[in-house]
């Protein structure tokens, strides 16, 4: 008998389950994984929304969301991955230097746009440009694409001038160049994890999924995707 499982994702891990739902089908043969992947807070409002779904992965702090207005099982959560935040310009830019908290402080003052999502990055760099004391400087010149349009699109258009998004979203874009990430001091690190959602009626299979998902075996496909075992 073969099932067929249902998973909605943000944007940020869709090219990494690709490969870890390709790995899974081919050990459980029986088992079809359907990968869907949006912008993160329109996927958290569907499942909220009671759309029916078996998996759901997510940035964590949206998992524990979802967990606490019982719309996924909690204690079937798994942290994934870490993924840190990187920085863009276009390909034919020059590229200012963001070795240090100052230098990336002085890249985002001088550039004429700048670009982040929607999801929990871009949230921690508005708290870092309040921190900074410049949010309402520069305020003005952010470019916020619609959610599940990548920022590296944007900056490849050239209607970013200087983009900042999970390492995985920007790594592969053509048109861009990835300066690297963002220095250590301020760096943003975001947990993405998975877990049952409430509505699922295939709780074995979500479990092996699950399992899957955390495996030792699948840290190399991870790291490939920009991203560390969390």
């Amino acid at each position: 008998m073969s099932i067929t499982l249902t998973l909605i994702s943000s944007m940020a891990t869709k090219a990494l389950l690709a490969d870890l739902v390709a790995g899974f089908q081919h050990a459980h043969p029986g088992i079809t994984v359907q990968v869907e992947s949006v912008g993160g807070v329109d996927a958290a409002k569907r499942v909220q929304a009671g759309e029916a779904f078996d998996v759901v992965a997510l940035a964590a702090d949206a998992i524990e969301r979802l967990a606490a207005g019982g719309h996924v099982v909690a204690d079937t959560r798994v942290d994934m991955v870490r993924s840190e935040v990187a920085v863009a310009v276009p390909a034919d830019a020059d590229r200012p230097d963001i070795s240090t908290e100052e230098a990336l402080k002085a890249a985002v003052l001088a550039a004429p746009t700048l670009g982040y999502s929607t999801g929990p990055s871009g949230v921690a760099l508005a708290q870092l440009f309040e921190r900074w004391g410049i949010a309402g400087q520069v305020g003005p010149r952010i470019v916020t694409p619609p959610p599940g349009v990548p920022v590296g699109s944007l900056v490849a258009k050239g209607e970013v001038a200087l983009g900042f998004q999970q390492r995985s979203e920007l790594m592969n874009v053509p048109g861009i160049a990835l300066l690297g990430g963002m220095p250590e001091a301020v760096q943003i690190v975001t947990t993405f994890s998975a877990a049952r959602a409430t509505l699922s009626t295939q709780a074995e299979a979500v479990d092996a999924f699950l399992r899957h998902l955390v495996s030792p075996a699948t840290a190399a496909i991870k790291q490939r995707h920009g991203m560390t075992p969390a």
